[in-house]
């Protein structure tokens, strides 16, 4: 079978099928000792274009991206491990603007890997400390669903071929990990990571799309998007954040606009080909 057909999802099942690999269901791996570590890696043509950010805004994006799995676990970063890969011929001023972006993101880079490639490719270890884990699959009949910020920003700049600065959620993470049963950062679109808290967590998921807060220019279609970087959690009480739906006895994702049953879908490795 082809990654095509399997998917991301797909294939992370296989693997914790076949014994080769485990607990990789949550947004960081959880060590001991409060330990909290992340990987992500970015590639050109897949991730982004650099005809459409800068190689500073790159450099921003690539440590948020990592910072947002920890803010996920309610951990405080701690560390960058940066591993980049770049063409021989690339600019030293360019690499410079690199890792002048990653340094806006306030967290030392302690190290990592250089090496030529025929692209740019961005990976990242990230390494934090958290009091508290709630992962994706603790959510209860009951809770709240809340997100702690707008939603749709990603998809709303993606339509018109711009760049937007993702946010850092670290205190909100903190925040909620203190109490949510349930917390996951908004990556790959908020239907597709809402129905990883349904599996994971054996309960239905509710969310009314009339109450989630929308960036600036963003519609309901662009929720389908991901890339945002704020949370969802399911939690007891809503606290300060928006609550955009709940969590019932049962199984599956519902999403409803003023009622109505709609659908919205998500992004996912290996099946769709659209550059971010």
């Amino acid at each position: 079978m082809r990654l095509s057909e399997l998917g991301e999802l797909g294939l992370l099942a296989e693997l914790e099928r076949r014994g080769l690999a485990e607990e990789i269901d949550h947004d960081a791996a959880q060590l001991g000792d409060g330990l909290v570590i992340t990987q992500d890696s970015l590639v050109e043509g897949v991730h982004f274009r650099l005809d459409w950010l800068s190689w500073r805004e790159l450099g921003f994006r690539a440590a948020a991206v990592n910072i947002s799995d920890l803010a996920a676990s309610g951990a405080r970063p701690e560390a960058l491990l940066v591993s980049l890969g770049v063409p021989a011929a690339t600019e030293l001023d360019d690499v410079l603007e690199l890792y002048g972006g990653i340094a806006e993101a306030g967290v030392p880079v302690r190290g990592g890997d250089t090496t030529e490639a025929a692209a740019v490719l961005v990976t990242f270890t990230a390494v934090g400390r958290s009091e508290r884990v709630p992962g994706r699959a603790g959510a209860r009949p009951g809770d709240r669903l809340v997100v702690t910020g707008p939603l749709g920003a990603a998809g709303a700049a993606f339509r018109e071929r711009r760049y937007v600065r993702p946010p850092l959620r670290v205190e909100e993470g903190i925040e909620l990990a203190h109490d949510a049963h349930a917390l996951i950062d908004l990556s790959d679109g908020l239907a597709r990571d809402a129905a990883h808290v349904s599996e994971r967590s054996g309960c239905r998921l509710v969310l009314d799309l009339e109450r989630v807060p929308l960036a600036p220019g963003a519609t309901h279609d662009d929720l389908a998007f991901g890339e945002d970087f704020e949370l969802l959690a399911a939690t007891p009480e809503p606290g300060g954040f928006a609550e955009i739906g709940r969590c019932e006895e049962g199984a599956g994702l519902e999403i409803r606009l003023d009622g109505d049953p709609v659908a919205l879908s998500g992004w996912e490795h290996f099946r769709l080909r659209e550059v971010r």
